[in-house]
């Protein structure tokens, strides 16, 4: 009885830590969202400059990371195999300019769209990452899944036509960028877990913020850098600029304890869940307009998602499923490799 209540305890402490990851992982999405959307919005902090921005983050999570890695040895590179500049120009520079590109793009929505209409938007990743792997072929076509697809794509569209601040420059915007982070996502597989490289948030930070900051200046010098040099000497505010950039790398240490921890699932559970609060905040605090129309589009949109999840979910139930029956089966094996060779060394000596 008291193993049964040492088994149920420490289950139930292992349940709880997973409920404060997911907690702790929409906390800080919530807020580097919110932040992100009060510095650069017009009618706000009124600081419209989404690549300074990016460029600031990429900046403090560059040096923080090299901290981390180099003097503090928090954690250390990959070593197998090791990074040489070969990989890292093949791998990790079209992976950090696909996420120069996101974050750009993503960072100058929030200039033209409420919260609220931006995370409906990004129901549309699951149709972006499976049209592409599609494309990459890293995922199978099925005409199941397409009409899955098909009914989130539907559901949005719905969305966007109940929006009542619809800008058709922030919803190209959006959609760029959800095309940039699904590619993003898709040659993350192809370029570095195919090679067998697992970086977690620290060391991909490592390497592709600092690349990702360099794709940044290129636009930088031409888009913004006149419009700074037109408003005149700007002095940062160090709390707000320092504490946004703070919540940004914090963001990128849960997502390392969210996956790490739990599942990459878990992490898309929650961030639907993640969408409802910013949906709710956004119409009750922003004062942002939510209508029936965008409710109900985004409904549909939700179930579309929802199974989408589902069916990940069954399908890595039964990748576990297959993998522990291999592992039975080799370990079989081996007891009957062991038992065989038992048997003949005591005929030998029998004889």
């Amino acid at each position: 009885m008291a193993g049964t209540g040492g088994l149920s305890e420490s289950v139930m402490r292992k349940v709880l830590l997973s409920y404060c990851y997911v907690a702790v992982w929409i906390f800080l999405s919530f807020a580097v969202i919110v932040y992100n959307k009060y510095i650069l919005d017009p009618k706000m902090y009124n600081w419209p400059f989404p690549i300074s921005l990016t460029m600031v983050h990429m900046s403090f999570c560059s040096s923080l990371a090299v901290g981390l890695v180099r003097v503090l040895r928090v954690v250390e590179p990959p070593s197998s195999p090791p990074m040489t500049p070969q990989l890292y120009t093949s791998s990790v520079v079209p992976i950090g300019a696909l996420y120069a590109m996101s974050l750009w793009f993503s960072n100058s929505a929030y200039i033209y769209l409420s919260v609220s209409f931006i995370q409906m938007l990004k129901a549309l990743m699951p149709v972006a990452v499976y049209s592409i792997g599609v494309l990459f072929k890293k995922e199978t076509f099925r005409s199941s899944s397409m009409l899955n697809m098909l009914s989130i794509s539907f559901g949005v569209a719905i969305a966007a036509y109940g929006e009542a601040r619809f800008d058709l420059r922030g919803v190209a915007l959006q959609l760029a960028a959800v095309a940039f982070e699904a590619t993003r996502l898709v040659l993350i597989q192809i370029l570095l877990t195919s090679k067998g490289i697992s970086l977690n948030p620290i060391t991909s930070l490592y390497y592709v913020a600092p690349c990702c900051l360099c794709f940044l200046l290129v636009p930088w010098i031409f888009v913004e850098l006149p419009r700074l040099r037109a408003v005149g000497t700007f002095q940062p505010d160090f709390f707000i600029f320092g504490t946004n950039s703070l919540c940004a790398f914090a963001l990128n240490l849960a997502v390392f304890l969210l996956v790490g921890k739990t599942s990459a699932l878990t992490m898309n559970v929650a961030g639907v869940v993640k969408d409802w609060l910013l949906i709710a905040f956004s119409w009750s605090v922003i004062r942002d307009t939510v209508t029936p129309i965008n409710l109900f589009g985004y409904g549909i949109a939700f179930l579309g998602v929802g199974y989408y999840n589902h069916i990940k979910l069954q399908a890595l139930k039964a990748k576990e499923a297959q993998k522990k029956s291999a592992q039975a089966d080799e370990e079989a094996g081996s007891l009957l490799q062991e038992r065989d060779s038992h048997s003949d060394r005591k005929s030998e000596n029998q004889a």
